[in-house]
């Protein structure tokens, strides 16, 4: 589950991506166009301590991208070429906001989710002590039976691309950019579901 809060963010999320989409090279759209939230669905982490989501944006007229991140309380040693930005929370205090992708909290997550069928974190809020489930706005699902999915272990090689290539001990993750382009990988998928399209997310093959 994903406690979410009622907070005040500075910079907010887009703001920060509106000034990092421009430069990855599978970007598409107008780097001066206003970017947009689409759809968005989350992770756990078992151990509580990152938090997971990955967003679905557009910039003006252009494509809808995937952005997975990662959003943690303090630096990650060895990650700052993943490092997107620091926002300020007003109920969490300082965030530092990374491209996931490099992130093997993130890859272990998506692995589950592909392979193990694992699904979103079902996201909520406390309102006087009571429990307020919100609705997802977009549904992911594997297109394969369920099976037991090993930890990912490490992360040893990420090849950013169109199609984002996470290598790690046990499972190379192929996560997709610009969903409903048309480009897909080998494996397993994940699906996505939002304002009546689907595509494929992400792929998963074993090691």
């Amino acid at each position: 589950m994903a406690l979410l809060h009622r907070a005040e963010l500075r910079p907010t999320k887009l703001e920060l991506l509106a000034t990092w989409l421009p430069g990855r090279a599978w970007y598409r759209g107008d780097a001066d166009a206003e970017v947009a939230r689409v759809a968005a669905y989350r992770f756990d982490d078992p151990a509580g301590e990152v938090g997971i989501e990955t967003l679905l944006v557009r910039a003006g007229g252009g494509p809808v991208h995937q952005v997975p991140l990662t959003y943690r309380g303090a630096p990650r040693d060895g990650a700052q070429e993943w490092l997107i930005g620091t926002m300020e929370h007003s109920v969490l205090g300082r965030r530092w906001i990374y491209d996931a992708c490099g992130d093997p909290v993130y890859a272990s997550a998506l692995a589950r989710a592909v392979l193990a069928d694992a699904g979103q974190a079902e996201e909520y809020f406390e309102v006087d002590g009571v429990r307020q489930v919100r609705p997802p706005n977009m549904e992911i699902v594997s297109d394969a039976p369920a099976t037991e999915a090993s930890p990912a272990g490490a992360v040893r090689s990420v090849e950013d691309g169109d199609l984002t290539v996470i290598v790690t001990d046990t499972v190379e993750l192929t996560v997709v950019r610009r969903p409903g382009s048309g480009e897909a990988a080998p494996g397993v998928a994940l699906i996505g579901t939002w304002d009546d399209v689907s595509a494929p997310l992400a792929y998963a093959v074993p090691r």
